[in-house]
C-alpha cells in the first residue's frame, strides 16, 4: 500500500514539473515579446501581463473545478499548479519592484505593486464570475 500511495506522489510531482517547464519557457517568451512590443523602459509591462492573464486563467479554472467539478487531479497538478505556477512570476514582480526602489523610482514602484495587486484580484475575481456564467 505505501508502494502505490510513493508512486501516486511521484507521478503528482512528475506532472507538476512537466506543467512549470512549459509555463516558464511560456512566461519568458510572453513577456520577453509583450515587454519589446510595448517598447517601455520604465515599467515591467510583460511581468504584470503574465501576472494578469495567470490571476485571471487560474481564477476561470479554479472556478470551474470547485463549481463544476470539471478537472480531474492530474489536469489540476498540470495545468493549475504546475503551468499557471510558473506561468506567473511573483517572485519576478517581487525582484522589479525592488530594482525600482533601488533606483529611486519610488512612483514606479508604487505604481508597479499597486496596478498587479489590484488588476491582478480583479482578474481572479473577473475569471471566477466567467466560470460561474459559462
Amino acid at each position: 500500500m505505501e508502494n502505490v500511495a510513493i508512486k501516486a506522489r511521484l507521478l503528482s510531482l512528475f506532472a507538476i514539473g512537466c506543467g512549470g517547464f512549459l509555463g516558464a519557457i511560456l512566461r519568458y517568451l510572453f513577456s520577453e515579446g509583450c515587454q519589446k512590443l510595448s517598447k517601455n523602459l520604465w515599467f515591467p509591462l510583460g511581468t504584470f501581463s503574465v501576472n494578469i492573464i495567470g490571476c485571471f486563467i487560474l481564477g476561470l479554472l479554479g472556478g470551474w473545478s470547485e463549481s463544476k467539478q470539471l478537472f480531474s487531479p492530474t489536469f489540476r497538478f498540470i495545468v493549475m499548479i504546475g503551468f499557471l505556477g510558473a506561468f506567473t512570476t511573483f517572485s519576478t514582480f517581487s525582484y522589479e519592484t525592488l530594482s525600482l526602489l533601488r533606483d529611486r523610482e519610488t512612483l514606479y514602484a508604487f505604481f508597479n505593486v499597486s496596478s498587479n495587486i489590484v488588476v491582478g484580484l480583479f482578474a481572479a475575481w473577473l475569471g471566477l464570475t466567467v466560470s460561474n456564467i459559462i
